[in-house]
């Protein structure tokens, strides 16, 4: 029997303009209709992999844009049209004339362009151009997050090369980009989808364990909501309660996160508590409270099992209250408590009108200044692209300055991120911090809640490792750039012998017009290279300056009270030198003490060879190789 697809397009069309006749003037009401008309004449021609009509496409587009993600009038124009230049005969200045400059900007931002060439590659040329609107308009990235969207709900038509492709891009860009804005539903959809069609075998496993789960302890949580409804029911509490099964992605990124297999993760799914919005001038805060207060009367709760999303909101816009009570079968139970309101926030997010959701809208306009930032230092490809994805992170933790003060901060993020967050110039001299009071390295990494007092010191700049912990956009820029502002080094060392200034070294040329390496002229590599390239060596005069080179020295000596103290004061106060490392071992009254600090020169190193020497019971002082 032949489809009716004349039939199909009318009826889904209608629906879209069903759920936008009720918010929607009837003028506006013309130009969607409009919009719808034009895009179906124009990809007439048009099939989906699928073998349905093209223009099917779009109207899914369009009614996700409308019912899912509340957007205005113009946005669901686009929504129709936002292949319509892309792929038939139709220009911008087409759509400009018929449906003004607003539709006509939506549209230029989601067609990809075509060119002869690309900076690194299609995609991230695209992904540039989506951006890019970002510093004017937020509405461009969400009608190509809908388009996504359908894109991912119909990826089974794809080859399976297009589905990796697909869904890698999904869950690299798109879906932590539909949590930053506050779209979690969208985000969770999009993650989900990515893994179904990256890995299908554990998607379908996990799926298949969650169905599970759920048929095994359905009785149990059923009876343990009914107490809750009937403990809100009793208190004249208005609310819905309801089980909630994470979904294969959450649960598949917990174990790789873990370790855990499916049956030894916690909380799998999750009880929502939703009360209506409160009408009688009590605050969400207060009805929350007292639904709190009530269940703890009657289960058991859980110590430091709260999570406080209400005082102190996600990034994203995401506000509820957790916790954990014990259940009477015997296990703890996960509840979030929220309003009609707050849930309504979490599904469309930077869309909200209300006050809520200005955390989204700070971190927009975060957002927007690290995109300028990124387009004025001139990066392109690979890196622009790191950099900007670095700002969506999936998740976020609140931690505090002592006076109380909340920054926001990645999951991982260390002091570094933390002290660049505050101020550039804390970031560029931390030099210790205090967590939570207690005395801890600038590379420490910081959790949710913990109040972060950073140290200083006009001594301390970045180090080339600090880049290995710190995440955060901010932080790795400046640390890049005092990395770059540095006087570079003339030569090379050899890390095999390590040569410093006043030893006998030779250079090595590999290339014409290449890096100088320094090797010590008893150095074995350097020996092999004079055998093989002995055209390759050049003099070199290998100056002292201001840069220490990290040495260690090896100590013996006759172990006797105060030996240890002596030989610290000999390093610190009569040399003048910071002690990096320092070990020591007695064994039968012979001491082996190894100390590491800096030095300029080889005569600097040897002077302080020969005051350690002239301490009391010290045998033998020479430099350790390691």
């Amino acid at each position: 029997m032949a489809v009716n697809y004349d039939l199909i397009i009318k009826e889904r069309a209608e629906k879209v303009f069903r759920v936008l006749a009720t918010r929607v003037s009837v003028e506006d009401m013309t130009r969607i209709r409009q919009a719808f008309e034009l895009a179906r004449e124009a990809h007439s021609p048009q099939k989906r992999k699928t073998g349905e009509p093209y223009i099917l496409h779009p109207i899914a587009v369009a009614d996700i844009c409308a019912r899912e993600l509340n957007l205005d009038v113009n946005s669901i124009i686009a929504a129709f049209l936002h292949d319509v230049v892309e792929d038939t005969s139709y220009t911008i200045e087409d759509i400009k004339s018929r449906f003004g400059d607003d539709v006509a900007f939506l549209v230029r931002v989601v067609t990809k362009q075509k060119k002869e060439k690309y900076t690194v590659s299609k995609q991230v040329d695209n992904y540039r151009q989506m951006l890019n609107s970002v510093q004017y308009d937020i509405r461009a990235l969400l009608v190509k997050l809908a388009d996504r969207l359908h894109n991912m709900r119909t990826l089974s038509s794809m080859r399976p090369d297009k589905q990796m492709k697909i869904a890698g891009e999904t869950d690299y860009f798109y879906a932590p980009l539909a949590n930053r804005l506050g779209l979690y539903h969208v985000k969770t959809e999009l993650e989900n989808l990515s893994l179904r069609f990256r890995c299908p075998h554990e998607y379908a496993e996990i799926d298949s364990l969650i169905s599970m789960d759920r048929n095994q302890n359905r009785a149990k949580i059923d009876k343990f909501m009914d107490e809750i409804r009937k403990i809100l029911a009793e208190n004249g509490i208005e609310a819905t309660v309801s089980v909630d099964y994470r979904r294969p992605y959450s649960l598949y990124r917990k174990m790789q996160k873990y370790g855990d297999d499916f049956n030894h993760l916690k909380y799998r799914h999750f009880i929502e508590i939703v009360f209506p919005n409160p009408t009688d001038g009590s605050s969400e805060k207060e009805m929350i409270l007292k639904i709190y207060a009530l269940l703890t009367d009657r289960f058991k709760e859980k110590p430091g099992g709260i999570s406080n999303y209400i005082d102190s909101p996600k990034e994203n816009g995401y506000r509820s209250f957790h916790l954990k009570l014990m259940a009477d079968f015997g296990r703890w139970q996960e509840v979030h408590i929220s309003s009609e309101r707050m849930a309504r926030d979490s599904r469309i997010g930077c869309m909200a009108e209300d006050d809520s959701v200005s955390s989204v809208r700070n971190w927009i306009d975060k957002f927007r200044n690290i995109l300028r930032d990124i387009a004025q230092q001139g990066q392109d490809g690979t890196n622009f692209i790191q950099n900007v994805v670095t700002s969506f992170y999936n998740d976020d933790i609140m931690t505090f300055t002592p006076n109380g003060k909340p920054i926001v901060l990645p999951q991982k993020a260390t002091v570094l991120d933390f002290a660049f967050e505050v101020h550039t110039d804390l970031g560029l001299h931390a030099q210790y911090a205090r967590i939570n009071n207690q005395l801890s390295s600038i590379k420490t990494q910081l959790h949710r809640g913990d109040v972060v007092t950073v140290f200083a010191s006009p001594s301390s700049h970045p180090e080339p490792d600090w880049l290995k912990h710190t995440v955060t956009y901010k932080a790795r820029k400046n640390i890049n750039a005092w990395l770059a502002a540095r006087p570079k080094e003339e030569f090379l060392r050899c890390e095999i012998c390590n040569p410093i200034p006043g030893e006998e070294v030779i250079g090595f040329r590999m290339t014409k017009g290449g890096d100088i390496t320094l090797h010590k002229r008893n150095c074995h590599e350097a020996i092999r290279l004079a055998s093989q390239h002995g055209d390759s060596i050049v003099s070199v005069d290998y100056k002292e300056s201001n840069t220490l080179y990290p040495v260690t020295v090896e100590i013996r000596a006759v172990d006797r009270y105060h030996l240890f103290i002596d030989i610290v004061d000999c390093v610190s106060n009569t040399c003048n030198l910071s002690i990096d490392s320092i070990h020591t071992e007695t064994e039968d009254s012979i001491v082996t003490c190894r100390i590491t600090f800096g030095v300029h020169s080889y005569d600097e190193l040897q002077r302080i060879i020969t005051h350690i020497t002239a301490i009391p019971g010290v045998d033998e002082v020479k430099r350790f190789k390691l």
